[in-house]
């Protein structure tokens, strides 16, 4: 069975042997003959997806009336990989979602490690320090770089815990997050995890 999550710059494989990212700049879905079963954030991809007939679309498997319109399908299908937690996508943005007995019952968008710190920087150059991943959460900050760490983490570290459930960490920078939530479970393949899960209950 070969998968695919295709993001806004690359397709992101997933079959029997392993997973492997093609850059969408460069890539032609025409090339691949056997079935290939997808979801796609890239709206203009998604068209010329649809024309093929090889490329099945498995967001059209997903009971959407389980989530608000316009949530993005990647966060959907990692709902769809759990029971009961609280994923952290950690990408360009980081998204926060809640699942109960799988249903879904909210979440939040948080911006990303990447884009916070470059909204400090932007408010003084005197903010510019990386992330100090490793700040004592329980003891206010006496210096500028972990005054920033704190502002950032504190307040996504307590709105995620005030859900007491476990916690799914997946995306980019959910290596680093894993020093803020050291009990998270890293799940690096949450979205082809609910695919998967989806597509076992159709076939």
């Amino acid at each position: 069975m070969l998968l695919c999550d295709v993001g806004n710059t690359s397709y992101h494989f997933l079959d029997e042997e392993g997973d492997y990212k093609q850059s969408v700049k460069t890539f032609d879905p025409k090339t691949i003959t056997q079935k290939v079963y997808y979801i796609c954030v890239h709206s203009h991809i998604n068209l010329e997806l649809k024309k093929l007939e090889n490329w099945i679309n498995i967001a059209t498997f997903v009971n959407m009336q389980h989530y608000y319109k316009t949530m993005g399908i990647d966060r959907i299908f990692a709902c769809e990989a759990i029971t009961h937690g609280v994923i952290i996508d950690a990408g360009s943005a980081i998204t926060v979602d809640v699942v109960t007995n799988n249903i879904f019952e909210g979440g939040f968008i948080y911006p990303g490690v990447h884009a916070m710190q470059n909204t400090y920087e932007n408010i003084s150059s005197a903010l510019k320090y990386p992330f100090n991943y490793d700040i004592d959460l329980t003891v206010l900050p006496k210096n500028s770089q972990d005054a920033i760490s704190y502002g950032f983490f504190k307040t996504l570290y307590s709105e995620v815990i005030a859900h007491q459930k476990d916690i799914y960490l997946t995306g980019g920078d959910a290596q680093k997050l894993l020093k803020i939530f050291p009990h998270a479970k890293l799940v690096e393949s949450l979205i082809f995890d609910g695919m998967k899960k989806v597509l076992k209950e159709i076939l």
